[in-house]
């Protein structure tokens, strides 16, 4: 049960940032705008580990791992994507994204000596063609131009990073150190390295005092960064990169749900068929479906009795 509610919390949460990131897109440089959410994060998640006493003693190599974690999940991995969307659609990136999970299986057997589970990798390949079945509509109208492979390339990298930084985070959890601790330092470090490409990039730190955009920042900063990478971090050292990787293929369909509701998203059957094909991919990849027949199995056989 607490795997599941830590589950939720990143898929509910992650799945919503997608309408709330749309409100940070004006005048201000989406790099900067990453900055911030991921400096007040950082300053959030520093004065609750020490209030906590959280902090402890690390090595250089602990402190290096954190630079990693920083630069891959927080840093690199933002900046590409949002430089990648300058080129192909965000439903062609959100596509490309779900890439993480088979990236997470993959280095979590090269890096860590993983055994590859084959239920994972078969609810993986399920989820996967449910998403693409989402987006069809929204890829269809892509053209794939040279410009539409470099922003696929952007992604893509995007997504090698962020399950580096996965794995990473995987690795220093075994190594005794908390899951606020590490977000905090990690974090720190990734809003050191983004204002230095900012300051050598001569962007202005501009900002917009409007309550749209300050709001939603506020809730990137807080519950996009905070509580959901403190809840999917905290998954994948209980039960794996691989598994929690699974997240990816499930909020974007969160998304789709607040579009509709929101931006008019058009459901069609592909829609459907592609939602289910998310929910019996997630059963299989946890490996809950052979559960689920046997309560249902088990439950008939009351009903008759």
């Amino acid at each position: 049960m607490k795997n599941f509610i830590l589950f939720m919390l990143a898929v509910l949460i992650w799945g919503s940032t997608w309408l709330v990131i749309t409100f940070q897109l004006g005048h201000v440089h989406p790099l900067v705008s990453v900055f911030y959410r991921f400096a007040i994060a950082a300053c959030i998640l520093l004065i609750y580990a020490k209030w906590k006493g959280l902090f402890k003693p690390l090595s250089a190599k602990h402190h290096f791992l954190l630079v990693i974690q920083g630069l891959s999940l927080f840093g690199l991995n933002h900046w590409a994507v949002y430089q990648g969307e300058h080129y192909i659609t965000s439903a062609l990136a959100a596509v490309v994204s779900t890439s993480i999970i088979y990236l997470n299986i993959l280095f979590g057997w090269l890096l860590l000596g993983k055994p590859v589970v084959k239920e994972v990798l078969g609810g993986a390949v399920v989820g996967v063609l449910g998403i693409i079945l989402l987006f069809l509509p929204e890829l269809s109208k892509s053209e794939m131009s040279q410009f539409v492979y470099w922003g696929l390339g952007l992604v893509f990298g995007g997504s090698i990073l962020a399950s580096l930084g996965n794995i990473t985070s995987a690795y220093t959890q075994k190594s005794g150190i908390a899951v606020t601790h590490a977000n905090a330092l990690s974090m720190t470090y990734a809003s050191v390295f983004l204002a230095l490409i900012i300051l050598l990039s001569d962007i202005p730190f501009s900002f917009e005092f409007t309550f749209e955009y300050i709001s939603s920042l506020l809730y990137l900063a807080i519950f996009g960064s905070v509580i959901a990478f403190w809840a999917y971090l905290t998954l994948v050292g209980n039960i794996g990169a691989d598994k929690a990787g699974y997240a990816v293929l499930v909020y974007p369909a969160i998304a789709l749900i607040l579009s509709s509701l929101y931006e008019d998203y058009l459901w069609t059957w592909q829609s459907f068929l592609g939602m289910g094909l998310i929910v019996f991919g997630n059963l299989i990849a946890m490996n809950k479906w052979q559960q689920i027949g046997l309560t249902l199995k088990i439950a008939r056989t009351r009903i008759r009795g």
